[in-house]
């Protein structure tokens, strides 16, 4: 197989045939640096056809209050006072930046999912 970019379904499906080829090579060998050349192609190709959008910011606040054991009340030193993260929550109201900050400063959720637009206001 000759090494060129992945433009189709085809040229991917050859390409991790090839990858699992040259699974066991050693690196620094030819076929080491082949496989190696092959995986960022791949890797590339996968993230720009089978990109995995980010999810709502309330959406990761809450996965990140589930996962770390986390109730409304641990929220409010990052989102302000009781009745501020239940609207933020129930998404009566947007995250402001001072909130995004600490929110990434503090629980380590990305900036990037935070600033995203999402809806808030009147929810029925």
């Amino acid at each position: 197989m000759e090494i060129r970019p992945i433009k189709t379904e085809a040229d991917y499906e050859a390409a991790l045939k090839e990858i699992e080829r040259l699974f066991d090579a050693t690196p620094g060998t030819p076929e080491g640096d082949r496989l190696e050349v092959l995986t960022t192609l791949v890797e590339a190709y996968e993230e720009k056809r089978y990109a995995i959008p980010l999810p709502d910011p309330v959406e990761a606040i809450q996965y990140y209050m589930e996962s770390r054991g986390l109730t409304r009340r641990d929220l409010e030193s990052y989102i302000g006072s009781r009745g501020r993260v239940s609207e933020i929550l129930n998404r009566k109201r947007p995250l402001s930046i001072d909130m995004i900050r600490r929110l990434h400063a503090g629980l380590g959720i990305p900036a990037e999912v935070l600033i995203q637009p999402y809806k808030y206001g009147q929810v029925a």
